[in-house]
Order: structure tokens, then C-alpha cells, then sequence
């Protein structure tokens, strides 16, 4: 079997039974589950209010684009929610390993907030990182989890990148804009003690797209004036590029400086932007400052070559026309499997186009090399 693939942001279509086999029974109809609704269509219910649709998460080989999606788990592509069919596909795509994130809590844990009870919302972070390390005994060296955070509580965040850990993850997920839910901004030292305890455990923070405020794009007046293609266009946009103003904010928040060895991740946002961001933070940072140097060692640009990494994956511009202005060593490549956007149709070909023309020890560090060397993958053996 060849591989050639790390694949650096992949979803779970998450098992009916990840929270209600893993509380103590009193909780059970107070956590996340499923039931099949009157239209014969599996959702996802917390306190009796529907926060997901199962299958829209799970749209690799539906035929019919977004929103459609597949009504039960029975229509979904069993990769979606079956490690070990999930395995099998990597093989067929040449994918050794796979960086796994969640849908239902959403992309920073930030459904939990619905759940009245403290210490109930703590259980069912705990039971999702708990769940991950279950659903990646198919083959732990292959599927690499990343954990959740109450990020509610520093404290108990604290405590379960500790845990976490030793269970084996190897990455921290946190929402980058905790300031849209009422907690300090990513820079205020609040935090410190979070930054600190994923430094010493050597795990980068991820903030993947939608973990903070994902608005309301898509509205019935927007999609009744423009349509659902072009809502789920600008949609999609819209969370690119807001990672692009969160990665903005993490530069010029202190924290890297503070922190020199942590190391985080842009997820699922793309590459095209990087270039602009950049140029343009230490732009207006330099004119904001009174002597035009920056109060730290280096310029923001500089920070993010050293601790900041982003994934790419339909993109071919950057890839042909950008690298000369990108981080190299800082991309990572990703196929966002099962998702709407993912690469799931000939995945070795579709690297092949986009990575035509490129030296192969340039293509080997973008498809493997930079992501082996952050979550401490090793290869294949011979």
C-alpha cells in the first residue's frame, strides 16, 4: 500500500450513542442524542430542541448538493461514522492519516452552553474526548484526535488537556473568539493558564472555522432574495475569512510572544489569504505604533511564520502562483471529509492537479512532512 497524504482535518459524523452510553442514566434525555423525526429524518435533540441534522454532515458521495443531505445514518457513506470503514477509505485515497474534529457541539463546544447544568456540561466534553480516543482505537497511529475544551472554565480546561494528553490526543480545540460568548479576549491573561498547560503538553490550539460567532448568513430572506448556491457561497466565505481575523487578532493579542514554543492551527480557512494578512497587520501595526517597531521581539508576520499553521484544500492558486510569499513550512493539506466542501471524488488525483509542477521534497513537506512533524506521526512501516 502507498501512502503519500496526511490529511489535517477530517469530521465525525458523531455515533447516535456518544453521550448516552457514556453518562450516568439521570442524564441521558439531558444530553445530546438522536431520534428519528416525522419526516424519517435522523436529528440530533439537546433539551428537546433539534441543534443538527445528522446527515448534513455526512454529504461525500450524495448525490444531491447542499442542503440536501442523507436522511438517516443508514444513507450515510459508513466512513462518515465507522472508524474502520473510515480506514479503508484512506487506503483507497493513499491517506495514512487523518486529524478528526466534531459536528454536533460544534466546531468550539460552543452547543454545550445550552446545558443549564455545570457540571453536565463538563460530563459531555469529557465524554466526547472520551468517545474520540474509543472511536480511534481502530488505529491510533492513523487517526489522531483532537480534544474539545470546556472553554467556559479555565480551570477545567486545564485540567482536561492534562487528561487529554495522557489518553493520547494530540491537539487542544478552542474557539477563536471567546469574547463572543462573554469571556476575555484571546490576549488577557485569564487564558495563560490554558496556554501554558498545552505548551508543556507539546499540543497545538486549533481553531477550526465556526467557533465563534457564525451569524446568520443563512437566512430565508437571504436565501429567498439570492438563492441557496450563492448563500452557501458567501456562507462559506464568510468563515474562511473570519479566521483570517481571528488568526489577525491571535498575532496582535501577545500570547505568542508570551508563549513562545505553542503552536496553533487555522482550520479548514484556507491559504489564499495568508499573504494579504500579513502584510497587511504589520502595515497597520506599524503605523499605529509611535516609533513604527513593534513592542515585541518580532512583527506580528514574523510570530505567525514561527507558531501559526493553516490547511488548505480546494485551492490551486496559492499552490502555483503564492508560495514564494507563504510559510511553507506552516501549510497543511486537508480533505475535509465527509463535509459539503470535501475533496472525496479521486482525492489522489485532485492532489496531482493541484500539486503539479511542484519539487518533491516541497510536495512531500506540504502533504506529509509539516503535519508529521506537528502531531508526531510516524510512517508507515516498511
Amino acid at each position: 500500500m502507498r501512502y503519500d497524504i496526511i490529511d489535517c482535518d477530517t469530521h465525525i459524523t458523531e455515533p447516535r450513542d456518544v453521550w448516552t452510553s457514556r453518562v450516568p442514566a439521570r442524564y441521558v434525555e439531558h444530553v445530546p442524542h438522536v431520534v428519528r423525526n416525522d419526516a424519517g429524518v435522523d436529528v440530533w435533540l439537546l433539551e428537546g430542541v433539534q441543534i443538527y441534522t445528522a446527515g448534513i454532515t455526512a454529504l461525500a458521495g450524495w448525490p444531491e448538493p447542499f442542503p440536501s443531505g442523507p436522511p438517516t445514518y443508514e444513507d450515510m457513506h459508513p466512513a462518515a461514522y465507522d472508524s474502520h470503514a473510515r480506514l479503508k477509505l484512506m487506503d483507497g485515497n493513499r491517506i495514512w492519516a487523518q486529524v478528526l474534529y466534531p459536528n454536533v457541539a460544534g466546531f468550539g463546544s460552543q452547543k454545550f452552553l445550552q446545558i443549564g447544568d455545570d457540571a453536565l456540561k463538563l460530563l459531555c466534553v469529557e465524554a466526547y474526548n472520551d468517545f474520540l480516543r474509543d472511536w480511534a482505537g481502530a488505529d491510533p497511529r492513523r487517526l489522531i484526535t483532537i480534544m474539545s475544551m470546556p472553554f467556559w472554565d479555565v480551570d477545567a480546561c486545564v485540567r482536561e488537556v492534562e487528561r487529554g494528553a495522557a489518553a493520547g490526543h494530540r491537539g487542544v480545540l478552542f474557539t477563536g473568539e471567546p469574547q463572543r460568548f462573554g469571556l476575555p479576549f484571546l490576549g488577557e491573561k485569564h487564558w495563560d493558564p490554558l496556554w501554558a498547560a498545552a505548551q508543556d503538553a507539546g499540543l497545538a490550539i486549533h481553531f477550526h472555522i465556526g467557533s465563534g460567532d457564525v451569524g446568520n448568513i443563512f437566512s430565508p430572506a437571504r436565501v429567498a432574495a439570492h438563492g441557496t448556491a450563492a448563500t452557501y457561497a458567501l456562507s462559506s466565505v464568510d468563515l474562511f475569512l473570519k479566521n483570517g481575523l481571528q488568526v489577525s487578532d491571535l498575532l496582535l493579542s501577545g500570547v505568542l510572544p508570551r508563549f513562545p514554543k505553542l503552536q496553533f492551527v487555522s482550520v479548514e480557512s484556507g491559504i489564499g489569504w495568508v499573504p494579504f494578512v500579513l502584510e497587511a497587520v504589520d502595515h497597520s501595526y506599524r503605523e499605529a505604533r509611535p516609533h513604527r517597531a513593534s513592542e515585541w521581539e518580532l512583527m506580528p508576520s514574523e510570530y505567525f511564520r514561527r507558531q501559526v499553521y493553516s490547511t488548505h484544500w480546494f485551492e490551486t492558486v496559492p499552490l502555483r502562483r503564492l508560495l514564494d510569499d507563504l510559510p511553507v513550512d506552516k501549510l497543511l493539506f486537508e480533505t475535509d471529509f465527509p463535509h459539503p466542501t470535501c475533496l472525496y471524488d479521486d482525492v489522489a488525483g485532485r492532489v496531482e492537479e493541484a500539486f503539479y509542477g511542484i519539487e518533491p521534497d516541497l510536495r512531500q513537506k506540504l502533504l506529509w512532512g509539516n503535519a508529521a512533524e506537528l502531531y508526531g506521526i510516524a510512517d508507515p512501516p516498511a
